[in-house]
């Protein structure tokens, strides 16, 4: 078997696979992980554990680009930019793939007036080993991880739509139906210009003025935020509430973060690093 340095060719052919396992991952569908490991041992001189690991790799470029990743491998990071680089031709001849995400959830897997769980923000804390975060970083800001995500109009609009179902749903839960009813989509009825997407209210009858940021990868991944929704969040401090949407297209989990939001950059530098510029 060989030890040399993996061939573009290599990385294309495990790039290929890894996504067709994935998607039939996000899908709930049936898959063979020992069954691909040969089928790819038959096409390319690397051996079982050699295949695993670069598996584990290509897990590790698809967080930094803020993806989904198969979970059964745990992200390795230190991998060559090569690897990196056969995940963005994949994706560049998969342009649906993005747009796909949204409506790969499998049937019933999720209620869409349920609510959403909803933690604390990352903190220094819980920040990524140096090293991890580095090439996080990098493969973000190379490949504009967050001007994607905001381009990607259908993953935009399916988050407004989920948090829109979750804040009524809320209302509900606190018995307060006649808020749930007066919960609008101010971005899809009036259009981008409010500075927020969603006009809602806290259960005792609190004003609640939500910008939605969703991404399909974790927590840290980047967005973008504009200025308008920055002035926005200043002048309606005590109703403007930044609703962070992540994992969205296996089980939406969530963040809110108040104004002022210079306040949180120091402890989420890798959620702001594309946001702010």
């Amino acid at each position: 078997m060989s030890s040399a340095a993996w061939t573009d060719q290599e990385n294309d052919l495990i790039v290929a696979d890894y996504f067709a396992m994935l998607a039939d991952d996000i899908a709930g569908r049936p898959y063979n992980k020992a069954e691909h490991n040969r089928d790819l041992q038959a096409r390319i001189d690397r051996n079982r554990s050699s295949i695993e690991f670069k598996r584990q790799n290509i897990s590790a470029v698809l967080k930094g680009l803020g993806e989904d990743w198969i979970l059964g491998y745990k992200p390795a990071f230190n991998f060559q930019m090569t690897l990196v680089d056969a995940v963005a031709r994949w994706l560049a001849l998969n342009p649906a793939w993005l747009g796909r995400q949204v409506g790969l959830r499998p049937a019933g897997g999720l209620r869409e007036t349920a609510q959403i769980w909803i933690g604390p923000p990352p903190t220094m804390s819980n920040h990524p080993p140096p090293q991890e975060l580095e090439q996080m970083l990098h493969i973000a800001q190379k490949f504009d991880v967050a001007g994607r995500d905001e381009r990607n109009r259908a993953l935009g609009r399916a988050g407004e739509e989920r948090v829109l179902a979750h804040e009524r749903a809320a209302l509900r839960t606190a018995g307060r139906d006649d808020l749930a009813r007066k919960v609008r989509w101010v971005s899809e009825e009036d259009g981008d210009g409010a500075g927020y997407d969603i006009s809602s209210f806290a259960p005792d009858g609190l004003p609640r003025l939500i910008e939605v940021k969703t991404t399909n990868g974790l927590e840290r991944t980047p967005f973008h935020i504009t200025r308008n929704e920055l002035a926005v969040a200043e002048e309606r401090r005590a109703e403007w509430r930044l609703f962070r949407l992540w994992n969205f297209s296996r089980e939406p989990k969530a963040f809110e973060l108040h104004p002022p939001l210079d306040a949180h950059v120091s402890l989420t530098a890798t959620m702001f690093q594309a946001s702010f510029h």
